[in-house]
This record gives C-alpha cells, sequence and structure tokens, in this order.
C-alpha cells in the first residue's frame, strides 16, 4: 500500500517540486495527500495547484499567536489523511514541542548547510549562505534530518557537499546548494519511508 506524505513549505516550494518529481517518476512510491503552507501567496502553493494536490493554509495570527493549538489542528488534518511522513522544504514556522512530539520519527526537514555548520535557530533562506561566505568555508552544502525539539539538531540523514567557489556571494551558492537539495530530498523521503533509515543511524 501507498504512503501518504504531507509536504509544509512556505515559500517558493522549488524542493516541495523535487518530490512531486519523484513520486510522479514512480522513484517515490507514495501519494502527496496535502501542502501546509503558512501564506496564500507562497508559490508552493501554485505547485499543489497546478498538480492537483490539495493545500491548506494555516496562520498562527489566526490562532492569537498560540502555536500548540494551530498545530494541533493541523495534526487532526493529519491524521484525517492518514499521513506517514511530514517533509517540511522550506517551511519557515517553528513547529510545536507538542506536534514534534506527537509524529516524532516522522518529521523530516532540508537545511542548506552542512550540519553542524550553519545552522539553528535565525539560519535561515540566504542567511545561511550569507553565514557560510563570511566564514571563509571552502564548502557547504544540504542536509536533511529527522525533526527534533530543537532547531536543526535531529539525526542526519543525508548530506551533499557543495563548493563554496572563489567569488561566490550568497546568491550564487544559494543557487548550487538549492540544486544539492534537489537531488538528496527525494533521496531521503525515499530512503525513510522503505524503513531504511531509522533514528540513531545515518544509514541511507
Amino acid at each position: 500500500m501507498k504512503k501518504n506524505i504531507a509536504v509544509f513549505a512556505s515559500g517558493g516550494g522549488s524542493d516541495f517540486q523535487s518530490v512531486i518529481d519523484a513520486v510522479k517518476s514512480g522513484y517515490i512510491d507514495a501519494e502527496i495527500k496535502l501542502l501546509i503552507s503558512g501564506k496564500d501567496d507562497a508559490y508552493a502553493v501554485e505547485r499543489a495547484k497546478n498538480n492537483g494536490i490539495p493545500y491548506f493554509i494555516f496562520k498562527k495570527s489566526d490562532y492569537g499567536g498560540d502555536s500548540e493549538s494551530m498545530f494541533s489542528d493541523i495534526g487532526g488534518l493529519l491524521d484525517e489523511r492518514g499521513i506517514d511522513l511530514v517533509v517540511l522544504a522550506g517551511y519557515l514556522s517553528i513547529l510545536a514541542p507538542g506536534f514534534v512530539k506527537k509524529y516524532y520519527g516522522k518529521i523530516i526537514n532540508i537545511h542548506p548547510s552542512l550540519i553542524p555548520k550553519h545552522c539553528g535557530m535565525g539560519y535561515y533562506g540566504i542567511k545561511v549562505h550569507e553565514s557560510v561566505i563570511a566564514s571563509g568555508d571552502k564548502t557547504s552544502g544540504a542536509t536533511v534530518h529527522f525533526v527534533d525539539e530543537g532547531a536543526d539538531t535531529g539525526d542526519i540523514i543525508l548530506q551533499r557537499e557543495v563548493e563554496v567557489k572563489d567569488g561566490d556571494i550568497p546568491e550564487t551558492l544559494q543557487r548550487r546548494v538549492l540544486e544539492a537539495e534537489h537531488k538528496i530530498l527525494p533521496e531521503a523521503v525515499k530512503a525513510v519511508l522503505e524503513g531504511k533509515c531509522v533514528i540513531g543511524k545515518k544509514t541511507v
């Protein structure tokens, strides 16, 4: 029986698209049951529309800032759809601790650096690549990891290195790291759904 995926995305959704394409090609034997976003105007929502994937917008402002209540409602929706795996693909809201505890081992995230470097609170989007350039590091990359209650502290599933080239600026590095993200995110989703990767091991 096919497994069911929920993707959470707040921005352009190119990582989301990489999972869509992998499902369509049969590389991932699963169905994307829904997209969760915090923004009506996120291009990820357009990608969901274009691919016939149901989407739902959840804003903390609609819950008076009560994260636990919002994620309780999101969790109810996931349970209703029989979700086996939550994929965070550029989702900028911090997950409520109760939600993480409930779905522990079933939530993965993609981060645009080689964790444990350039990660944690405040490290997202272009800020990550600005930090890499400022540090003088010669390599960066992308990481897929399980989500725990910390910020980018869960067990690593897959990483892919990307060279930091002479003359790189954050935007050029970001583009190359994104290419790596598009390769390893489907690989990680497939591995987790096939039971090849469990928390506590880095087996893929």
